[in-house]
């Protein structure tokens, strides 16, 4: 069994928290309930481009992303956007050592 980050929140702690039953639909067949977990949260790039995609069109899309933006979760794909360390990110960086150059310095 998993837990979510925002599950783990004591309720009151921060008012505005928008919490994980805001988002959870009501009697609405979300793509994220239909869906492996795993996919959101996965290190590989297709698996987060997949779930970004079921996201897409998502009724409640817009409602999910506010609600991890204010609890500032720490990893996965919300409201088809990929967070780390509660902001969003364009993609994630893989392991190993940083580049010594730039990519736009070479590029100019």
């Amino acid at each position: 069994m998993s837990v979510l980050f925002g599950e783990l929140l004591i309720p009151g702690w921060n008012e505005e928290l928008i919490g994980l039953e805001a988002v959870t639909g009501d009697g609405v067949s979300l793509p994220c309930h239909n869906a492996d977990a795993e996919l959101f949260f996965s290190e590989d790039e297709e698996m987060i481009a997949a779930a970004k995609s079921l996201c897409s069109a998502c009724p409640m899309k817009a409602a999910c992303l506010e609600g991890a933006l204010s609890r500032k979760e720490p990893c996965g794909v919300w409201g088809g956007e990929l967070f780390s360390e509660g902001e969003v990110i364009e993609r994630k960086r893989k392991a190993g050592r940083p580049r010594l150059i730039d990519e736009e310095v070479v590029a100019a």
